[in-house]
């Protein structure tokens, strides 16, 4: 019974998180970043500010908060390990963006063009990227409690994703008409020779 109560629970704060998400993109884009306040953001959604900062602590966060990290380390767990690591986490990030973009592309385009248009979200972009290093790399699991295989997995990591992020600025200059996944893999392809994220 307290097992169903939590998973309620879960999904409430979920719903939540993506309705005060929603509302403070869509002002931020109307507005502007520093045009609207977080107490604006609570007005639109309905909520007190108070249940906006515990869902997300900063301002920065309404824009920044994403499930792309977990998802990317599920994908990695399940590529066979004996593949390359950027082969690997290629095929992961390529797998990732096909399942972001499966939904509302339109959300995650007004996102990322908030994080590059925005010098204080710019910063804190280049930060969830390490944030997502750290993710790829605790994704590999066993493979990455040697020290070595640590940082050859980190430095594999950092690679794909400055690779990545080029692709996220020509997709949003591109104002979303190439499809995503695709990009990326153009991208891997440009930077490793061919495209890691297809097999051998």
């Amino acid at each position: 019974m307290s097992e169903r109560h939590s998973t309620l629970r879960d999904q409430r704060r979920a719903e939540t998180q993506r309705l005060i998400q929603a509302h403070a993109v869509r002002l931020f884009t109307g507005r502007g970043y520093d045009g609207t306040t977080v107490n604006d953001v609570a007005a639109a959604a309905g909520v007190s500010p108070m249940t906006v900062y515990r869902h997300f602590p900063t301002k920065e966060d309404l824009v920044l908060a994403d499930r792309n990290g977990p998802l990317v380390a599920e994908r990695i767990a399940a590529t066979p390990a004996g593949q390359p690591l950027v082969r690997r986490i290629g095929t992961a990030l390529v797998d990732a963006a096909r399942t972001l973009t499966a939904g509302d592309d339109r959300f995650l385009l007004a996102r990322l063009r908030l994080m590059i248009s925005t010098p204080a979200l710019r910063a804190r972009h280049l930060d969830n990227h390490y944030v997502l290093q750290e993710a790829i790399v605790a994704g590999l699991g066993d493979e990455t409690t040697d020290p070595e295989a640590a940082f050859r997995a980190a430095a594999a990591a950092s690679a794909c994703l400055a690779v990545m992020h080029t692709a996220l600025v020509r997709w949003a200059q591109d104002d979303g008409r190439t499809d995503l996944a695709d990009l990326i893999a153009t991208a891997l392809a440009a930077a490793f020779g061919d495209d890691p994220s297809q097999p051998e």
